[in-house]
């Protein structure tokens, strides 16, 4: 599959005839903005959410107005957007649904989440997606490490990559990142949620040496650059 990384924690991934955007926050990311990516050209079919903190929804209105995508959530944040008409799919943790380009199922996370406004965010989630074309990935979103992703190879396909959180601070990191991996069975992994801001810059360096010393095959994104992914 091919992904583009748009900073912090937004991927764009192209799966069959459908692009699906994941936590959009481009606007207000000075990462974003220096590598000069261009909000307006972004055109998903369908933009996923992990949870309600504004550093994964900033861009949500704006880019589902643009392209008319919409928008799947857990329930709270899905139907706090169709209070600002957006429309979706609403789901909830452990539950699946197909769409036209595949089936996501939504799998637990460990962390927070409040909407913008106060309001009470759900619970965070991740996704995993697939269809019989294009194989299977796992968006972990915002997580620490949990037993519960050794649920996932007994629930789902076999993975080909994984977009997993490595900034630590308010994520796992890339040491507890390199045992999720195990956990999922999948050993092509996908940094995300780094270097955005002081709390979750990490060593490059010794972040590669961390996977590789593993024996994973670990991509640590540029922020607009694009990716052929999959084992």
């Amino acid at each position: 599959m091919r992904i583009t990384y748009y900073g912090h924690a937004c991927f764009l991934v192209e799966m069959g005839n459908s692009k699906l955007l994941f936590d959009p926050f481009i606007t207000y990311n000075q990462k974003s903005q220096e590598a000069g990516v261009e909000i307006d050209t972004i055109k998903p079919d369908y933009i996923l959410l992990s949870h309600g903190h504004e550093d994964h929804i900033a861009d949500v209105i704006h880019i589902a107005n643009n392209s008319g995508a919409k928008v799947i959530a857990v329930y709270e944040v899905q139907q706090w957007f169709e209070k600002q008409g957006i429309s979706g799919h609403g789901m909830n943790t452990g539950g699946k649904w197909n769409f036209d380009f595949g089936t996501v199922k939504m799998v637990n996370a460990i962390h927070s989440s409040m909407l913008p406004d106060g309001s009470y965010g759900g619970n965070p989630v991740g996704f995993v997606v697939s269809n019989e074309t294009d194989g299977a990935f796992y968006y972990a979103g915002d997580t620490a490490l949990t037993m519960d992703m050794k649920l996932i190879p007994l629930l789902c396909p076999k993975l080909d990559f994984c977009i997993f959180p490595i900034g630590d601070n308010f994520t796992m990191g890339y040491e507890d990142a390199v045992l999720a991996s195990n956990f999922v069975e999948c050993n092509t992994i996908v940094g995300c949620h780094f270097d955005t801001f002081p709390p979750v810059e990490i060593d490059h360096d010794a972040a590669k040496k961390c996977f590789a010393d593993a024996g994973k095959n670990f991509i640590l994104p540029q922020v607009g650059g694009s990716y052929i992914v999959g084992e």
